[in-house]
């Protein structure tokens, strides 16, 4: 058990690599296998998903009302209600521009006050992908034309949902995507902290896991 003194955060730990290959690379994402050294000196094999990283974005209006995305999703075999969301497959990009570009391709918006709401690993144990999730506020409609969607995301579907709504549908299990989960229960835990919003890390605060270019 950690004693209660000492600080609970994450830290940054990487143990022996013996071996390491990637045995499948596409077009975004790819799979490693290393072989690593065990603090008992046994050795285990730990094959993981290689992802350049995630941002989302949580768009509310004055209203509390959450910008909210549908599209199918076909590992799961269903279509999803989501966050605005997109890869950072472009090495070092800046997650900011990255998540104001994605919320004017999939919604035509545009949001005059950014924050980070949260940052997570979305499944440590398979996958090194590590999203950020900004707060976007202050929403208007884009200016020029429309972006230009293809494939699956012409079907893209947009609505805006009470916030405590969202809450009370993850907490019955009706919504499943867990960006849409962990950002509306963090953003209704946000607005209860002491300092509420403003407590929340400016939009340009670092990111450890995606090191960019503040530039």
């Amino acid at each position: 058990m950690t004693d209660a003194a000492q600080p609970i955060r994450d830290v940054a730990e990487e143990w022996r690599v013996l071996s390491s290959e990637t045995p499948f690379r596409g077009r975004v994402t790819g799979v490693r296998t290393d072989e690593v050294e065990m603090p008992d000196g046994t050795t285990a094999r730990r094959d993981y998903q290689l992802h350049p990283g995630s941002v989302a974005i949580l768009a509310l209006d004055e209203q509390q009302r959450v910008l909210v995305v549908r599209q199918y999703r076909h590992p799961v075999r269903q279509r999803l209600w989501e966050l605005p969301a997109g890869l950072l497959d472009v090495p070092g990009e800046n997650p900011l521009h990255a998540a104001q570009r994605e919320l004017y391709e999939e919604a035509h918006c545009k949001a005059g006050e950014w924050k980070v709401l949260i940052d997570f690993y979305t499944s440590p144990g398979g996958t090194d992908e590590a999203l950020r999730i900004f707060l976007a506020s202050d929403l208007a409609e884009a200016e020029g034309e429309r972006y230009a969607a293809h494939g699956e995301e012409l079907e893209i579907e947009v609505a805006r949902v009470p916030l405590d709504e969202l809450v009370r549908l993850v907490l019955a299990g009706e919504l499943h995507n867990p960006t849409l989960s962990a950002g509306s229960l963090a953003l209704h835990a946000a607005l209860r902290q002491a300092g509420g919003l403003d407590a929340l890390r400016p939009a340009e605060a670092p990111w450890p896991a995606r090191p960019f270019d503040a530039g």
